[in-house]
């Protein structure tokens, strides 16, 4: 309670010296209300004394034993040695930090309760840096479970202890969840479920909290879930209420480019842009994150898109991560549009001084699309009429950089693409501020790839089949994770590679691109490599997205086991882009860890983009998957999407619900959630 007698507010600073808060507000917590809603990694049974002859090795318990020496040992190294009893047996009690305090605690005679995991030592039964408290006989057991919380470097669990106890003393735990909604979801309370957590009572079954699926848990899953949901989606609908340039087309110029193309559109593409196409034609911003497996038709989706902007009059750009990626989109952009009379700009960082002033000049005046890399943010930089802003590969570019480029024209629509499949659990979640598009069904005439995986001692059979693969006139490439030498990691690396295969396969033609290659040096590969001049490429992961060769039909990764699931996927899609039978070689050193080896086995057994992206979910977690989004989107810390996924489902119905009927409340929960973490989308 404060002075005044009331419930402390949701902002109040936490009662603490300053030294100690600036340490907490390192694992955000900045707040009382923050202490609430921090919540224990495990719990410890101090409830119970075990005796030490009966004690199970491996297993965490608490002792009460008396010292009968201490010693302070120097060989092997330097470590205090404590023996001490009970009535069944004796204990070591060893460590190898200690202060002169603790050694005083523990003088012979000390009776103390010890609490930690019991290990067969030479000598016995030992202990390992158990946490002790001296007592004196006959002291009451605590009554409840001891809690650990996440912390860091100078807070003891202790410290955390006593100030969550004192937040929960006369907090406000007043229900942010309308009643007749918890009903409806058969959820317990806020501020019962709060309570159990901190404090567990005595008897409950630790097993259940350490799961984290007692309904105490539930509740407060739901609650930070429904956190994330009403944050995204009142920036979604914040965004409404933006103005934006209204694009309906004014020409056929889109039914010209489907015309002139030598293939038709699959029905997802065609639903794509008619959802695309809507979302144009209003007066608000678009957010749409197109999403499809490798070659499932992105790019023209975005021509169409573009096409509709250039159509209303006004400037459509498109940005991607690597010049590689940006150059070939330029390229096939080019070859599509500039018959039909469009005016296409090229814009990277490596152009020269003046094609450079040419091109940005040619932005700021009549170019109708512009293309690049991260140049087209930088200053200096400018756009006539700049109403679509298309960014292929979204997750790796920041938050900052998707809101530069939406900032170089007047709230312009903005269409963000990805070649990595989002699970649907996290695009409910961390994506929920964005409509989501999916294509979910791959243009005719791709050819299944087989995966094949090869330890490193048959690297011979692998350079035969590349050399039989040439001879039928096809190509191949051979990627590597490294540039150069390492001595930390020790891997084949490109330029090794290249210099071995020169030897082994004298009579091909091998090339070498890697991110270190100056732009025109690359260029010259890719376009070699692309007009049949090379044979086998050799390459680091900057061929990863965007390169389309039909006449390579062969894709060998050195080290998979180095290289995530995702990445994995997106080389495999290289190949197979022709009318010839592919293959994606994975070539890896063993020993294999237990996660080198889940990744091998689900990208040998499938090749569904998303359902390699639902397991790399299960192995992963979000973080890898929402990237740079981390900087904007409230994170999760106790739900788990793949065990949650059904709070998730409730949680965007609720928030719905919420933002529309009980507002007070939503704010309040918002507030409780996330304090002064919250930070609405920009991007």
């Amino acid at each position: 309670m404060t002075a005044t007698g009331q419930a402390a507010g949701p902002a109040e600073p936490i009662r603490a010296p300053e030294a100690l808060r600036k340490k907490l507000a390192k694992i955000g917590l900045h707040c009382e209300a923050d202490l609430l809603v921090h919540l224990p990694l495990r719990y410890e049974d101090e409830t119970r004394i075990t005796p030490v002859a009966a004690a199970p090795w491996g297993e965490a318990v608490q002792v009460e034993v008396v010292v009968t020496h201490c010693e302070v040992q120097f060989r092997p190294r330097r470590q205090m040695v404590v023996k001490a009893v009970d009535d069944s047996g004796e204990l070591t009690l060893r460590f190898f930090s200690f202060y002169p305090s603790q050694q005083a605690a523990l003088s012979e005679g000390s009776r103390i309760r010890a609490f930690g995991e019991v290990r067969g030592g030479f000598f016995g039964a030992e202990m390992v840096h158990p946490r002790f408290r001296k007592i004196a006989e006959g002291d009451p057991l605590p009554t409840e479970m001891t809690p650990v919380y996440p912390s860091t470097a100078g807070v003891a669990n202790s410290a955390l202890q006593k100030l969550i106890g004192k937040a929960l003393v006369g907090a406000d735990l007043a229900d942010t969840l309308p009643e007749d909604i918890r009903q409806r979801l058969k959820l317990p309370g806020l501020a019962r479920s709060l309570h159990f957590l901190h404090r567990p009572p005595p008897g409950t079954d630790v097993d259940t909290l350490h799961a984290r699926n007692h309904p105490a848990w539930r509740r407060v899953k739901f609650d930070e879930v429904l956190a994330q949901q009403l944050s995204l989606r009142r920036a979604y609908l914040a965004r409404r209420e933006q103005g934006a340039p209204v694009l309906i087309a004014r020409d056929d110029l889109g039914a010209r480019l489907l015309d002139n193309l030598p293939f038709g559109l699959t029905g997802a593409q065609l639903r794509a842009m008619a959802e695309i196409a809507g979302d144009l034609a209003q007066p608000y911003p678009m957010q749409r994150l197109l999403q499809g497996d490798v070659g499932a038709g992105k790019t023209i989706v975005a021509a169409l898109a573009a096409c509709q902007a250039i159509s209303a009059g006004w400037q459509a750009a498109f940005m991607a991560p690597t010049e590689i990626l940006a150059e070939q989109h330029y390229l096939k952009l080019r070859d599509w549009l500039a018959p039909l009379g469009v005016r296409v700009a090229w814009l990277s960082g490596s152009l020269k001084a003046k094609a450079k002033r040419e091109q940005i000049a040619a932005a700021a005046a009549d170019a109708q699309l512009v293309v690049g890399t991260h140049a087209l943010i930088q200053d200096g930089v400018d756009f006539a009429r700049l109403g679509l802003a298309i960014v292929d590969e979204q997750h790796r570019f920041g938050v900052a950089q998707r809101l530069a480029l939406r900032k170089k024209g007047n709230n312009p629509h903005q269409l963000m693409m990805s070649a990595t499949p989002i699970p649907r659990t996290l695009a409910m979640s961390y994506y929920a501020d964005l409509d989501v598009t999916v294509l979910d069904e791959l243009p005719p005439g791709r050819t299944p790839i087989k995966t094949r995986l090869v330890a490193d001692t048959r690297r011979a059979d692998v350079v035969g089949f590349v050399r039989k693969l040439v001879d039928e006139g096809r190509q191949a490439y051979w990627v590597c994770p490294l540039i150069e030498e390492s001595e930390a990691l020790q891997l084949q690396t490109a330029q090794e590679t290249y210099e071995q295969l020169l030897l082994d396969l004298p009579a091909l033609t091998v090339g070498l691109v890697h991110g270190r290659l100056k732009a025109d040096e690359k260029q010259a590969v890719m376009a070699a490599f692309a007009a049949g001049e090379i044979d086998v490429l050799v390459a680091t992961t900057v061929i990863e997205v965007g390169v389309d060769v039909p006449n390579a039909s062969l894709m060998v990764i050195e080290h998979a086991e180095r290289f995530g699931l995702s990445q994995l996927h997106q080389l495999r899609g290289r190949v197979g882009r022709g009318p010839y039978e592919s293959s994606c070689v994975l070539i890896y050193a063993g020993p294999l860890g237990e996660i080198a080896r889940q990744r091998l086995k689900i990208i040998y057994e499938h090749t569904d983009g998303f359902e390699i992206a639902r397991q790399d979910l299960q192995i992963r977690g979000p973080g890898e998957f929402v990237g740079s989004r981390q900087s904007g989107v409230p994170l999760l810390r106790y739900a788990d999407l793949e065990l949650d996924a059904d709070l998730v489902e409730m949680a965007r119905q609720v928030a719905e619900e919420m933002l529309t009927e009980h507002l007070p409340l939503a704010e309040k929960h918002l507030q409780r959630w996330l304090g002064s973490r919250e930070e609405l989308l920009k991007s």
